[in-house]
């Protein structure tokens, strides 16, 4: 296996205990909650192929419903926004350029264009998961303050894990 490959797995075990452990029990407000396993999501290579990408975002998805014991709620929102993530990438990252097999991260997108496509995936998964959760019981006002809310702070938390690693890699250059 290359070393990619194995960095990968190494962080979708950490993200996965992270996530189980702290995350799951850290809900601000009562109200928000970060997804931190999103950032697997988020940093993958473009490049991967739908097929793998959905396996993983399935796997990613299940792994998480198993210690929050929502019965496939993750797994479907992840593998959604795994096939969304291609055509949301491209909305954003013009056609001349070209990430091809490289994480995709402030460093390697541009903060902007990075931001963008980081604030879409997470709306996107935040909306789907408690729309779904919901299922029509909870008034629009605290649907859309959990959303909101929810987004807000997995985008704040993974914008954090990117910057400590991008801290990291710039250190080792």
């Amino acid at each position: 296996m290359s070393k990619s490959v194995l960095n990968n797995i190494l962080l979708f075990i950490v993200l996965i205990l992270c996530q189980a452990i702290i995350f799951n029990n850290l809900v601000l407000w009562n109200t928000a909650v970060a997804f931190v396993f999103l950032y697997l999501i988020v940093e993958l290579p473009i490049t991967i192929s739908t097929n793998a990408m959905l396996t993983i975002g399935f796997v990613l998805g299940l792994s998480v419903d198993v210690f929050q014991d929502t019965a496939g709620l993750n797994a479907l929102t992840c593998t959604i926004c795994c096939f969304l993530r291609k055509p949301l990438y491209h909305l954003y990252v013009p056609g001349d350029e070209d990430y091809a097999g490289r994480r995709l991260c402030i460093a390697t997108m541009g903060a902007l264009n990075y931001f963008k496509y980081m604030v879409t995936l997470v709306l996107l998964y935040s909306t789907v998961y408690f729309l779904v959760e919901s299922v029509g019981h909870a008034p629009i006002t605290r649907l859309m303050t959990r959303i909101l809310a929810s987004a807000a702070f997995t985008l704040t938390v993974i914008y954090a894990i990117d910057s400590l690693t991008l801290a990291r890699r710039e250190k080792r250059l």
